[in-house]
């Protein structure tokens, strides 16, 4: 069975992103639910001592954003992808439709306010990429974000200076230290439209689904042109994307996992240094404490 190629699902700008032509289904990479287990267990292990080196190395970060069409597993992935990693060091943030108080600010302040610290791990459960994807699909709800009227006159041009404001954002974050993990989880309408039939009879579930949710389905088509025009406009050698196969639930998670246990060992850092002699006298100041 091959290994897993982070490389095949990278997108950094030199190859464009097309939806029609980048598959939803690939051959699984496990064999076995064991296997399965086995790979986790293992990816797991490699990721919480890597994210707790670059915790006590206190200089860089993760801001690790999660993107897809209702259904597509953003919620599981994040549950199953980081439940080996200690929870105090990376933290959830989920972002629906901006209240009254987000829409008295540029589009990206509710962001930062989220942005994680040094040696945490922030996930962003729906991202910044909002305002040029469900705007893009709705532009008339435009009129609702506050912006001047002279923005709004050239709609082309806004999108454009959008995409320009957010890679120019997560370029800084990276000169900053924080690597920006992107991924657009990709799933077929067809499976889709089977995981939400799913909820609808799950009575546990079916509060997740509304009539609203059904009217974006007619978007679909309209959807993934936005998200191939946000990912080829925002796309980067520091910043990539990385689109995953996502009607296989297992695989796409386990893809993930393997891309993050990469990414996290990637990073130059190392457990703090002491000296000897100091930490014999630590050993000392504590026998004596307890006599």
């Amino acid at each position: 069975m091959k290994k897993i190629n982070s490389k095949a699902f990278r997108f950094d700008g030199k190859t464009a992103y097309s939806a029609k032509e980048t598959p939803t289904l690939i051959d699984p990479y496990y064999k076995s639910d064991a296997d399965l287990s086995r790979q986790f267990g293992e990816l797991s292990d490699r990721m919480d001592q890597a994210q707790n080196q670059m915790h006590a190395h206190e200089k860089y970060g993760l801001v690790v954003l999660f993107q897809a069409m209702d259904a597509g597993g953003k919620d599981s992935s994040i549950r199953h992808v980081f439940q080996g990693v200690n929870p105090s060091r990376f933290q959830v943030a989920s972002f629906n439709k901006p209240g009254k108080e987000d829409l008295a600010h540029d589009f990206l302040w509710r962001f930062w306010k989220k942005l994680p610290e040094r040696g945490y791990i922030g996930i962003f459960n729906r991202t910044y990429y909002e305002e040029v994807l469900a705007l893009k699909v709705h532009p008339e709800k435009l009129e609702e974000s506050n912006i001047p009227e002279e923005f709004l006159k050239n709609e082309a041009k806004l999108w454009q200076q959008r995409y320009s404001d957010i890679a120019h954002f997560e370029d800084y974050l990276h000169r900053n230290g924080f690597r920006v993990v992107k991924f657009y989880l990709h799933v077929s309408k067809n499976e889709q439209g089977q995981r939400l039939i799913n909820r609808l009879q799950d009575t546990e579930k079916q509060w997740k689904l509304s009539d609203n949710d059904l009217k974006e389905r007619k978007s679909w088509d309209k959807y993934m042109s936005v998200y191939e025009d946000a990912i080829n406009a925002t796309a980067s050698r520091n910043c990539p994307w990385y689109v995953i196969p996502s009607d296989d639930m297992d695989n796409q998670r386990l893809i993930i996992a393997h891309i993050m246990t990469e990414i996290l060992e990637s990073l130059p850092v190392t457990f703090p240094k002491r000296d000897n002699k100091e930490a014999e006298r630590l050993i000392k100041v504590i026998e004596k404490q307890d006599g």
